[in-house]
């Protein structure tokens, strides 16, 4: 069931879209979708042609905004982008999406883009990091991403959280399984979903982990035939869930 109060809350900031399109600013977006580009410890053709940020891009992305645009009142831009931390452009967008961040040996992250990214999220960014599993990759990632905040620990969520009830009521982190896996069988050493945040001075979320569940997959394989609809339903849930807390906070 959606959050009333949220949603009241969105309808009265954004106004409806017909309203805004009468008033003629229908060019006007209020989000833009982000995917974070980041190169790995892995080398050779993989890393420098494709790389693991690049997986499920550009049909989840372009899937979740058309989600955004039917099921909420933002305005959301049909065309998402890509940018890397060093890029000054992060600093115009409120929401980043990166994900796969613990494969191919986890990710490097040059002085400037950890100067970078810390500075966009003490500003009010916020980072969804999504699909990774099991210890393993777990550890590698944190090897390299603790360096954005040493003097800060990350602290697991509970389902009471408000960011679990912003537009949708979701009892806390889901396991959303990768396409071909429709009953949902744990991929690593992990059987169970958990989300771990980074927060600010004010307690805000600036930085959402989403561990052992595929998000991205399920909106990309929305259409899929052999991909749940129930995992992909919740997938854009929980996905609209972080992005009204983004946006709201």
């Amino acid at each position: 069931m959606r959050s009333f109060n949220a949603l009241l809350m969105i309808l009265f900031c954004l106004g409806s879209r017909d309203a805004v399109a009468e008033e003629g600013l229908s060019a006007d977006h209020d989000f833009t979708f982000v995917r974070l580009q980041y190169d790995t410890a892995a080398s050779g053709y993989w890393r420098s042609r494709y790389g693991t940020w690049s997986i499920d891009y550009p049909a989840a992305d372009l899937n979740f905004l058309r989600g955004v645009v039917r099921l909420t009142s933002i305005r959301a831009d049909p065309e998402p982008i890509v940018l890397r931390l060093d890029d000054e452009r992060i600093f115009d967008y409120p929401f980043l999406y990166g994900l796969e961040m613990g494969q191919s040996g986890g990710i490097t992250l040059s002085d400037k883009e950890i100067e970078n990214l810390r500075e966009f999220l003490l500003r009010g960014g916020f980072l969804f990091i999504d699909d990774f599993w099991g210890t393993y990759e777990w550890r590698v990632f944190l090897e390299t991403f603790s360096k954005v905040f040493p003097d800060r620990e990350l602290q697991e969520l509970d389902s009471d959280h408000p960011i679990f009830h912003s537009f949708y009521d979701i009892d806390g982190p889901q396991m959303i399984p990768a396409v071909g896996n429709r009953f949902n069988y744990p991929e690593e050493d992990v059987a169970h979903a958990s989300n771990h945040v980074i927060l600010d001075n004010h307690g805000r979320i600036m930085v959402l982990i989403n561990w052992n569940s595929d998000i991205g997959d399920g909106w990309e394989h929305t259409y899929h035939p052999d991909y749940p609809t129930e995992y992909a339903n919740l997938a854009y849930q929980l996905g609209i869930n972080y992005l009204i807390y983004a946006l709201t906070h």
